[in-house]
């Protein structure tokens, strides 16, 4: 047993390899023994150490000096700790990225463990008999999860192991795991979109290539059963772009239920699938959060006045994310991507020389959907604070008149023959949900953190030459 010094400060130190850290952990005792709070969530959390949520405690007795494990890459975190004697923990990242095949090696004792993140390779040799260490995991043991492995002895790792491996105690299964240049990087925790056939879900292909797409038949997120079908573990990210988006019918007893279910019921269920297995999500909000009265631009942090069923279901959606530890609602305006919306409308009835009458008192910028699908990855790519950010093209107001004059301006027509009316005139006689007249959205945030949107009539002529 090692002469352990009691007492001592709870400390984190970072390591060579990202996310790997030591933690220096008081011991407690007398002539009868000691104790110490091997896992303690507040404190440990408080000084920077990940929020892991262990779910399964293991333990691993050794009665060898010498006994050598690993080295193991598994598809969770685990946190490690000695219980009684010492050990030499090696490590070797075998994520795919810059730091794959970067060691590190310390000596553990009962006043240090390590945190262990998802895809580091971990190896452990015994320097006393009968030592005893734990360790935690946030998923549970299964032989079909997706392990990667490396030899022991590898050259390039060229771990100086205290022990010999030639006088090491070693399994058949640990001698024979390859050399690091045959080893197949463990891929990150991968990223689920949802919502895969709307404008906003086209876009994100570009933005997310090596993501995961759904749409409704392949997984409807407003039934719980559907979640039983996927290891959410395997998942690191969730994009919800899936939406109830059709304001007028949702004013109707059928629509109400729709939209309802589609904008809370299934946004629930997806938070909640992220708050157990860690994942970030991300949910796409709308300015119909807000009454439109406000005078300048809406702030991320303006309490919701929605004026229709639409808007409601969108507001109790965002308070719903709102709640969980790893989110980002992504507030937007006024979309356009591919398929029917309003610059595809105006330019169709330019071509046919319709001259029409187009609202003229509602006020705000249109978004890309290209352009939020790159603002949505640079908030996941760049770990940016979690929260809420507005996020739309920007450049100057426009009312939905002015910019059906732009669209037939670019498409070589007469912007003369667009003709301004009020809501009220357009829609006498409609069946029609309340729209805010004020959409405009304060950029300032999601430009802070590092994001610049395009020029709303620059991302316009690109489109209009795309189609």
């Amino acid at each position: 047993m090692p002469d352990l010094h009691y007492g001592g400060a709870l400390k984190l130190t970072t390591s060579s390899i990202p996310g790997l850290v030591v933690v220096d952990m008081p011991v407690h005792g007398d002539s009868r023994g000691w104790f110490k709070e091997n896992w303690q969530r507040e404190k440990m959390t408080a000084l920077g150490l990940p929020d892991f949520h262990p779910v399964q405690n293991n333990v691993s007795f050794n009665e060898k000096v010498g006994t050598t494990r690993g080295i193991h890459a598994e598809p969770w975190d685990k946190f490690v700790s000695v219980m009684s004697g010492r050990i030499f923990g090696a490590w070797v990242d075998l994520r795919a990225g810059e730091s794959f095949g970067r060691v590190f090696t310390i000596e553990l004792t009962p006043t240090r463990a390590v945190f262990v993140p998802r895809g580091v390779g971990n190896s452990f040799q015994t320097l006393e008999p009968n030592t005893v260490y734990s360790y935690l995991v946030n998923d549970h043991w299964s032989a079909n999860a997706s392990y990667t492995f490396l030899n022991l002895a590898d050259e390039t790792a060229a771990i100086q192991w205290p022990v010999p491996l030639a006088d090491a105690e070693l399994s058949d299964k640990d001698r024979a795991h390859p050399r690091l240049a045959d080893v197949v990087p463990m891929a990150g925790r991968k990223t689920l979109v949802v919502g895969a056939g709307g404008q906003l879900g086209i876009a994100l292909r570009s933005a997310f290539p090596d993501a995961e797409f759904a749409d409704r038949k392949t997984f409807d997120i407003a039934d719980p059963a559907a979640y039983e079908d996927r290891h959410w573990r395997d998942y690191g990210v969730i994009v919800n772009a899936a939406a109830y988006t059709k304001v007028d019918v949702a004013e109707t007893a059928e629509g109400r239920v729709a939209s309802w279910k589609s904008n809370v019921s299934a946004v629930a269920l997806l938070a909640k699938v992220a708050q157990q297995h860690d994942i970030t999500l991300v949910h796409v909000s709308s300015d119909y959060v807000f009454d439109g009265t406000v005078a300048g631009e809406h702030r991320e942090d303006e309490p919701f006045s929605p004026l229709g069923v639409y808007g409601q279901t969108k507001a109790a959606g965002d308070a719903i994310v709102g709640t969980l530890d790893r989110h980002y609602i992504v507030r937007t305006s006024w979309v356009i991507g591919q398929g029917a919306n309003f610059v595809r409308t105006m330019a169709g009835l330019a071509e046919r020389g319709v001259a029409p009458a187009v609202v003229d008192d509602q006020i705000g910028r249109l978004s890309f959907a290209d352009d939020i699908a790159d603002g949505i990855a640079h908030l996941v790519n760049s770990g940016v604070q979690f929260g809420t950010y507005n996020l739309s093209n920007t450049g100057e107001p426009q009312s939905w008149a002015q910019l059906a004059a732009q669209v037939y301006a670019l498409t070589g027509h007469d912007p003369a023959k667009v003709t301004g009316v009020s809501t009220e005139e357009y829609f006498a006689g409609k069946e029609a949900a309340p729209r805010p007249r004020n959409s405009v959205l304060d950029l300032s945030k999601v430009r802070t953190a590092g994001f610049e949107p395009r020029e709303a009539s620059l991302a316009l002529r690109a489109y209009l030459a795309r189609s």
